[in-house]
């Protein structure tokens, strides 16, 4: 995967290097102007930038377009400046634009999905390729044919070579019409997409996923933590009894810092249980279940059932899909968090929780190809309930990835509202935070309960629907607690190190007061394990 940079200024390759590296991507610099050198590199994308009062230098980009063979280049192009600008450059021929200063993991999403573009186009090629080979052979054939053999041998024989080249030329052109018309690639999806949803749900990739979450939940311990000052503090004072006064003002020294650090440790977590006693019950895990249907007839995206109730599975392992059929749509099922802000039983979470789409590149990359994505259905789970509540989406958030759902009947009579502090002064970098959440879904949940009961579960109930309720009704459904503390406050985001992963969206992050300054929307793997959250000003629209 080779991509080359062209005339890009130095923030901007700062900017493209930290969002590409590590993804083992080619890349290489050039800021020759001339087609040709370009070409020549064999580049599959070609990343430049223009300035808005100088677009016109990249007239480069219409030359390439113009080659005859352009071998399937995609480019993409930064500009500085808003619509105007990308509009322009789209004019121009670019395949994409975003505007600088962009967020890297956007940038490396928009460069995935040219790779993935560009993919159709180079089998198409390859298709055709190997139909002309096939037809020349079939000529040469043919012309080798044309001596004195039997006529009526060299009838068949000319007819049969012919049909290989009709059949590859067919090939192409069938590969054509389904490049054009997607409904094809809408309804053979990877198998893998279906089979985790629609009731087909794998026993053992469920136990897989629920060790992995338990030895993630493990490492974010902070009883470790202060069990280890404990003995740190037990040594010191050992060594102080015994080296006595020579080296007394060093080990004392040492023996403050460490109860100091111990002491802060405590209160903290002391502040985090009453958090926890007080805010856990209204702390909901959220079941977002999305269908699809097709674009054009607006039916439902089914999977197809064969005579013994089984899914279809083509000798690719594609599980076959259809829109005409009898069987289960096709499903997928999300986890996130919420909690309760209003006496009408309003939750307050993220946008990409209530529509997973949203924020999601697999399920983008299903919506361009000719599928409309919709929740089908929501589920809140509160600790200590039973059962389940049915909730509809009641606002999304135009400014901030943050949305409210509305319980359709009264929330459990053990909650309690949490309370939202948007004041600037109720976030300080290096204060301490408490987050509130059900990071990896169900499997945290399943990891937490233990390998038994992951077991039981897993062999009793086979859809995620009915491995969730029984959850409820063992009463296992709690959220998880982590603690950290503010590393940055920004316009748009507060940055904190207390651990979470995928699934902890939308949980509450609170301050040392018991009041929510932020809800949990990003990780951050790369930057010490650092999270990021949505300030609650962002809320204060959606919950009056």
């Amino acid at each position: 995967m080779h991509i080359v940079l062209f005339n890009l200024g130095i923030e901007s390759t700062q900017k493209v290097d930290q969002a590409l590296s590590g993804q083992g991507y080619e890349i290489t610099a050039h800021r020759s102007p001339k087609v040709d050198e370009i070409l020549a590199l064999s580049p599959e994308v070609l990343i430049t930038e223009a300035t808005p009062s100088d677009l016109s230098c990249c007239g480069l980009i219409s030359q390439i377009k113009a080659v005859p063979d352009p071998r399937n280049l995609k480019i993409v192009m930064i500009v500085h400046g808003g619509a105007l600008e990308r509009a322009r450059a789209l004019d121009l021929g670019a395949d994409d634009v975003i505007s600088f200063p962009f967020e890297p993991l956007e940038f490396a999403a928009r460069i995935r999905t040219q790779f993935r573009e560009r993919q159709p186009e180079v089998d198409l090629e390859a298709k055709l390729k190997d139909a002309l080979q096939r037809e020349h052979l079939a000529e040469t054939a043919v012309e080798a044919l044309s001596g004195g053999t039997n006529a009526k041998r060299r009838f068949w024989l000319t007819a049969a070579v012919l049909g290989l080249s009709a059949a590859a030329a067919l090939a192409a052109l069938v590969t054509v019409i389904s490049n054009g018309h997607n409904r094809k690639d809408t309804l053979q999806l990877k198998a893998e997409v279906a089979q985790l949803n629609g009731g087909i749900l794998q026993e053992g990739e469920l136990l897989r996923r629920a060790d992995k979450a338990r030895a993630s939940l493990t490492a974010g311990d902070t009883s470790a933590t202060r069990e280890s000052l404990k003995a740190q503090t037990g040594e010191i004072r050992k060594k102080m009894a015994a080296d006595g006064d020579t080296d007394g003002e060093s080990l004392k020294k040492q023996l403050q810092e460490t109860q100091n650090r111990l002491n802060r440790l405590e209160n903290e977590g002391r502040i985090a249980e009453t958090i926890v006693h007080t805010y856990g019950p209204s702390v909901c895990l959220l079941h977002v279940v999305v269908e699809f249907r097709e674009k054009d007839s607006g039916q439902l995206i089914r999977i197809s059932m064969d005579a013994a109730g089984k899914p279809r599975v083509d000798n690719k392992g594609m599980v076959s899909l259809e829109i005409d059929g009898t069987g289960p749509p096709l499903q997928e099922d999300f986890f996130g968090t919420g909690f309760l802000v209003g006496r009408d039983g309003r939750l307050l979470t993220n946008h990409h929780v209530v529509e997973p789409w949203w924020g999601d590149e697999e399920l983008r990359q299903l919506v361009e190809r000719g599928t409309t994505a919709f929740a089908a259905s929501y589920t809140a789970y509160f600790p200590g309930s039973s059962q389940g509540i049915a909730a509809k989406v009641e606002q999304i958030s135009p400014q901030a990835d943050l949305a409210t759902l509305k319980l359709q009947t009264p929330a459990p009579p053990h909650t309690a509202l949490l309370e939202l502090d948007s004041r600037s002064e109720a976030s300080v970098t290096g204060d301490p935070v408490v987050l509130i959440g059900y990071p990896t879904g169900i499997e945290g949940i399943l990891a937490r309960a233990g390998s038994d009961t992951s077991r039981k579960l897993a062999e009793n109930a086979h859809e995620v629907t009915q491995i969730v309720s029984q959850l409820a009704v063992q009463n296992l459904i709690r959220p998880t607690t982590t603690q950290g503390h503010i590393g940055d406050v920004l316009k748009d985001k507060i940055v904190y190190d207390a651990a979470t992963t995928s699934g902890g969206s939308g949980g509450p992050l609170f301050n040392r007061n018991g009041k929510v300054i932020g809800v949990n929307f990003a990780i951050l793997n790369d930057f010490g394990g650092s999270n990021l959250a949505v300030p609650v000003r962002y809320a204060d629209e959606l919950v009056k």
